[in-house]
């Protein structure tokens, strides 16, 4: 039943695999999803990469020359990643093309070490994006304070950012405002602005696990009733935010003076169910939002193949029921600011350790 895929691509929601490994790349499988199943990006992370590195194959003979050339850990590891980001880029670049820029992308994360510091993220940023040479690679930069001045920086210099680890919509909209800032310094800094894209990415399933288990601390029946739907219903709200920014006075004219500048895309990350009470294939499609992104990783772009369903109401799409559920949340005492800045730091943290771990492991293959 690929027909969901092929509905999903026809209503305008752009596919993204959330995974990449050498032997994805060079085995053709990256290829077939691009020609067959509609996929038209690739998203990574550090998770992503300490999987492929640590326990895929096709990196022993680049590690063994790079251990052989006396290369610090660090500097291999930006060798191996920015490899493979390149080389997904060019396989995408004729979807890049096709579609005059809008899709096509891969994106790569910026060293989560620095997530607490612009200066250092904007100079990492800065040296995978040359070092790569890529039109089509983004940046994955968090929203973090931090992050959030060094998105203004990098977007004012010409370079694509993904602004990630999003949980709520305070820093959804401060994340769109870092953009349009950063494209109104890249306008008068002469910068072609048809060439800067961004997405902010919103992380679904693990804001209903860590909702869902305030709600079952609850414990009561209107606790209960609320499991499983915050994510959809903030998915939704988000969707009303990026819309009323981006028909407000300041993206008019911005838009107005320079034409060819575009929208910051919403894209749906963290989309693979973590509650098996739940569809596997709720979190693509119950979001079947033209113009918004979904990124997954295989099983779940397999699941939405075989059985998805794209139902006519989508979960959470009603916005007057989509407030209610976030008042509704409010009114039993669950905090959902404090619940969305926990997992932003979570995240962070998590990436951070990941990279960690892929360091630690590769410092060891390199000693071998």
């Amino acid at each position: 039943m690929a027909r969901a895929l092929e509905a999903l691509s026809a209503r305008e929601v752009s596919l993204y695999l959330d995974d990449i490994s050498r032997s994805r790349l060079e085995n053709g499988e990256l290829q077939r999803l691009i020609e067959e199943d509609h996929v038209v990006g690739v998203t990574t992370n550090p998770s992503i990469f300490k999987k492929a590195i640590t326990e895929g194959s096709g990196y022993e003979k680049t590690i063994r020359e790079l251990a052989r050339s006396e290369f610090s850990t660090a500097d291999a590891l930006r060798v191996l990643t920015c490899k493979d980001v390149r080389d997904a880029a060019d396989l995408l670049a004729p979807v890049h093309e096709r579609t005059g820029g809008a899709d096509g992308w891969v994106s790569l994360e910026v060293n989560p070490f620095y997530a607490n510091d612009s200066e250092a993220t904007i100079a990492e940023a800065g040296l995978l994006h040359w070092m790569i040479d890529r039109e089509n690679v983004m940046m994955k930069v968090p929203a973090t304070d931090a992050g959030l001045v060094a998105v203004t920086e990098l977007v004012s210099r010409g370079i694509p950012v993904n602004v990630t680890v999003l949980f709520s919509l305070d820093r959804y909209r401060q994340a769109a405002e870092a953009y349009m800032t950063g494209l109104e310094q890249a306008a008068r800094q002469g910068h072609d602005l048809r060439a800067i894209r961004s997405v902010a990415s919103f992380y679904l399933a693990r804001l209903d696990e860590a909702v869902d288990r305030e709600l079952d601390s609850v414990g009561t029946v209107e606790a209960t009733a609320l499991r499983g739907r915050v994510a959809l219903a903030h998915a939704h709200l988000a969707q009303d935010a990026h819309d009323e920014m981006h028909g407000g006075d300041r993206w008019q004219e911005l838009s107005g003076r320079h034409p060819g500048a575009h929208p910051q895309r919403l894209l749906w990350a963290s989309t693979a169910t973590k509650d098996e009470r739940y569809s596997d294939t709720r979190y693509v499609t119950h979001l079947a939002l033209p113009g918004s992104i979904n990124t997954m990783p295989e099983k779940t772009l397999r699941a939405v193949a075989d059985h998805g369903e794209i139902p006519e109401e989508p979960l959470g799409a009603d916005r007057a029921e989509a407030r209610k559920v976030m008042e509704d949340l409010q009114a039993l005492g669950v905090s959902f600011d404090d619940i969305a800045l926990r997992l932003e730091e979570e995240a962070v943290t998590g990436f951070d350790d990941a990279w960690h771990e892929i360091l630690e492991a590769l410092a060891s293959r390199m000693e071998d």
